[in-house]
């Protein structure tokens, strides 16, 4: 029943204005604080007061209006400056002559709801209005634009109510970029820069100076979080992380702040990008006073750091070297002088021109218990030697964008009422119209500011970088660093000067990874917190902070330091290494020992020894003995086509040939017994001739395996880069497999037929023949070259070249200590067993 009645009650009256629109007062009536008569009226909307009692409200009676403390001497500075406009246009015959501006300015007192309140007043024109009136309400706005509000959480509240009129709101410090959102506020426009640039700004400015790791504070409000937000985007993509990131509002109790700055002394990162407005700065400085938080680099938003204010509040130098970014500096002629001139806050309404008065010069009008340590206020104080935030004109470049503020509207109506020397008195001006033409507008101001709004109805993002440094008397200077002008394509630039007095602190997570490692995210950490992991062997990094690193190209190899790839050592047995000297050298006493036997047997060639043994086979078997010597040489150097040809022919071919010659002495001896017995000749079927014959026709077939070899896939240079990996290997490639295994095998052939032969002829007279010396020597042979293979095959690099080198020593040394020491023994030392009697067996002793 009681909705039923309250949907009436919203009906019928709907109903009655549709039929005849009356207007009917709704609450009290809103006196502004500050007014003044013209001919076209601006409304103005300002916190004097930063903050009002709190009072519990019973819901039994009608809530009592708010109580404003705490007297806010920066607002009245920017509602003198708006004073001052209208003033000089007001007395300006080239603007808007004939034509007087007027003022209704009101009192937020720090309150959201209050400023949507007194923007509904001024949007309404309830001067002739009473409770009980009865007359048309259908009539034009109050006010043709309003001035204000200077936080951007009030502006975003009023641009919502008064939007839909289309009545413009020009801020002067609202920097939220959400107010560039014309579809939520259509009307809203600020001669300051929109925090879309100061974020971005910001998050550079922390990058430039190397600080990764970063903590932040914010005001509670939608220029803080905004702000904030669009700061912690951008500077995510620049690789800055934030350690923390905390918020609160002025009005918040004083343990939520104390937490905050704990949060603050136990954190690790050494940088702090404060995006408060001034007055939460200043409750943050109030409490941060006894607390000893020096160290700290801190990064200000403009609303505080070019605040002399704020500056004068830091004893304890805990903002010393301060850096942010600030409105450019201006100057406004004759503000001062005016600002100082306080009788047009006087006319308008005494009981705040009188709270005004006593605060700013610490006296009371009238005595009371409260003001027994005050002195007595006269009203006719000086100002001149007042020192306080009224007198401090360190914000005038926001008194500029006030006054420029005050000067667009003049200009539009300029336009609209189609002013020359005198303005048009029969156009009937709407905020519409008003609105269309601020966005229109472009015109300098006479200290030559250029002004105009963009399609957000914002200016260009100009800025200075701000750093405090320490002045004259113990005084903060705010020393301009650098620009930033988001109109041109550089847009940052840094002045060459020293940006701070002292070291520039460190604030990271984790230090810098050199090159030769590469970064590791620390798990469940911010990607700014790593580890750094040297890279790998045979991989680098050539850049600090690298993620990953780079292989080396297949023939170089990593450095100690894992920062570059250096070319691969290149590995081969060579003659100056140990292992290469000493087979050079057993090569070379082979070769020497070969030749001085040479000379033994050619002094002692007509000896029956020499005689009965075949000197001539001896001899070209003493010649193949000593080529194969030699040919080990080859595998040794560097290699090179030719040599890889070289030495694998060369040892199959001499091989062949001293087996050719060791086959043909096992024949002859086996046909020389042979033909001892009676009625047996074979030596006739195994003469010279045919001893010359077998040898070349043995060594022939090896030729011709070795040109089919050659011919079809020759030995080759090859660099080995897999055995060893931080070395390559300089090695001969077999070419053809089948070939390198068939010279092998041929010499295994003919080896096994030797040792066969001899074996047979092993029990025949020993004074007679050497067939048990050559059986001994192909068992040598044969056993080296049997183990040569599994160990060639698994030895890497120049290991499996001098396997086949001793493999090619020890067989050959074999055969020279068997089948030749044993004669030189005897033509040296027993000389009188080198006859043709014992050669016959008839002596009276073996020769050996």
């Amino acid at each position: 029943v009681a909705m039923s009645v309250f949907l009436l009650h919203l009906i019928v009256p709907q109903r009655q204005t549709i039929a005849e629109p009356l207007c009917r007062q709704i609450g009290d009536l809103e006196a502004p604080q500050l007014s003044k008569e013209g001919d076209i009226i601006l409304g103005g909307i300002f916190s004097f007061h930063s903050s009002w009692k709190n009072r519990e409200n019973t819901y039994t009676q009608k809530p009592l209006p708010l109580e404003c403390i705490s007297l806010n001497f920066r607002e009245f500075q920017f509602a003198q400056s708006m004073l001052f406009a209208i003033e000089e246009i007001n007395n300006s015959s080239d603007l808007l002559p004939g034509v007087s501006l007027g003022y209704d300015i009101y009192d937020t007192c720090g309150s959201i709801a209050r400023s949507v309140k007194v923007a509904l007043a001024l949007t309404n024109d309830d001067s002739n209005v009473s409770s009980a009136s009865e007359r048309p309400c259908m009539k034009a706005a109050q006010v043709q634009a309003i001035m204000g509000e200077t936080s951007s959480s009030p502006s975003t509240a009023i641009a919502t109510v008064i939007g839909p009129f289309n009545i413009p709101l020009i801020s002067h410090f609202a920097t939220c970029a959400c107010l560039s959102d014309k579809t939520k506020y259509p009307s809203f426009l600020r001669t300051v820069p929109s925090d879309y640039y100061q974020s971005r700004a910001l998050a550079h400015l922390v990058k430039h100076f190397g600080w990764t790791w970063v903590g932040a504070v914010r005001t509670n409000d939608d220029y803080g979080n905004n702000g904030m937000a669009t700061f912690t985007e951008t500077a995510e993509q620049l690789g800055v992380c934030l350690e923390y990131s905390v918020s609160f509002f002025r009005t918040d109790p004083l343990e939520k702040i104390q937490k905050i700055i704990e949060i603050m002394k136990s954190s690790t990162s050494k940088v702090i990008v404060a995006f408060l407005s001034h007055m939460d700065m200043d409750v943050l400085m109030h409490e941060l006073t006894p607390h000893n938080l020096t160290g700290h680099q801190w990064i200000g938003s403009e609303s505080w750091i070019f605040d002399s204010q704020i500056a004068a509040m830091d004893k304890n130098h805990i903002l010393d070297g301060a850096i942010g970014l600030s409105v450019p500096k201006a100057q406004v002629g004759g503000l001062r002088e005016f600002m100082f001139n306080v009788e047009p806050l006087n006319s308008s309404n005494s009981e705040l021109f009188t709270e005004f008065w006593e605060a700013l010069f610490s006296c009371k009008f009238q005595e009371s218990e409260s003001a027994e340590f005050l002195s007595k206020c006269t009203g006719h104080e000086d100002l001149t030697g007042v020192e306080n935030s009224f007198t401090d004109m360190s914000l005038m470049p926001i008194f500029n964008n006030v006054y420029k503020g005050v000067y667009a509207v003049a200009h539009a109506l300029h336009e609209i009422l189609s002013c020359n020397k005198t303005c048009g008195n029969n156009v009937q001006l709407a905020p519409t119209t008003i609105l269309q033409h601020l966005k229109k507008i472009n015109f300098k101001t006479k200290e030559g500011d250029e002004v105009y709004f963009n399609e957000n109805g914002d200016p260009t993002a100009t800025y200075e970088i701000i750093n405090w440094q320490p002045g004259e008397n113990g005084m903060v200077d705010f020393v301009t660093v650098g620009l930033y002008d988001a109109s041109l394509p550089g847009r940052y630039t840094m002045f060459e000067k020293s940006v701070f007095s002292m070291q520039v602190p460190v604030s990271v997570c984790s230090e810098t990874c050199p090159p030769g490692t590469r970064k590791v995210l620390q798990k469940g950490k911010p990607v700014c917190c790593h580890d750094c992991v040297k890279c790998a062997e045979g991989e680098i990094s050539n850049t600090t902070d690298s993620v990953t690193c780079v292989r080396c190209p297949l023939e170089t190899w990593s450095n100690e330091a894992r920062d570059a790839c250096v070319k691969k050592e290149a590995v081969f047995l060579s003659y100056g290494e140990i292992m290469g000297a000493l087979l050079t050298a057993a090569s070379l006493f082979g070769t020497c020992l070969t030749a001085i036997v040479t000379v033994i047997f050619f002094r002692y060639r007509k000896t029956p020894l020499v005689r009965a043994n075949n000197s001539e086979l001896s001899f070209l078997l003493l010649f193949s003995l000593t080529l194969c010597f030699l040919c080990s040489l080859t595998f040794i150097g560097e290699p090179s086509e030719w040599s890889c040809m070289l030495r694998h022919t060369a040892f199959g071919i001499t091989f062949v040939l001293c087996l050719s010659c060791v086959l043909g002495k096992t024949i002859v001896v086996l046909m020389a017994f042979k033909a001892t017995l009676p009625g047996r000749n074979m030596m006739k079927w195994f003469g010279p001739t045919q001893q010359r014959l077998s040898v070349l026709t043995f060594t022939v077939v090896q030729v011709l395996i070795c040109i089919l070899w050659l011919t079809i896939s020759p030995p080759f240079p090859f660099r080995n880069f897999k055995e060893i990996k931080d070395k390559v290997i300089l090695e001969c490639s077999l070419g053809s497999a089948v070939g390198f295994w068939s010279v092998l095998g041929y010499i295994g052939l003919l080896a096994a037929l030797c040792f066969t032969l001899a074996f047979l002829a092993r029990k025949l007279p020993d004074n007679f023949n050497e067939a048990k010396f050559i059986t001994f020597s192909m068992l040598i042979f044969c056993a080296v070259w049997i183990t040569f293979i599994p160990a060639y095959v698994s030895s890497p690099g120049k290991l499996s070249v001098a396997v086949e080198i001793f493999a090619i020593l020890a067989s050959t040394f074999g055969l020279l200590f068997c089948i030749f020491i044993p004669k030189c023994y005897v033509m040296l030392l027993k000389p009188e067993k080198n006859t043709k009697k014992n050669m016959m067996g008839k002596g009276q002793s073996k020769l050996f």
